[in-house]
């Protein structure tokens, strides 16, 4: 049987200490993701394409 990622048995052989890590860094992989987003679009006008919310140079 090959070894998958996600895999029931493989979990339920991890420690408390790795569990609550790997916890924490996808936590921290989605605070990242959330981040770039918001700046993405932090000055971005609502409904109109990116380009359009421009000033004119």
């Amino acid at each position: 049987m090959t070894k998958r990622i996600g895999n029931k048995d493989e979990a339920q052989h991890r420690g408390k200490q790795e569990k609550k890590d790997i916890k924490r860094t996808n936590k921290a992989r989605e605070m990242i993701k959330q981040a770039i987003a918001r700046a993405k679009y932090r000055n971005q006008v609502r409904n109109q394409p990116m380009e359009t919310s421009l000033p004119p140079a």
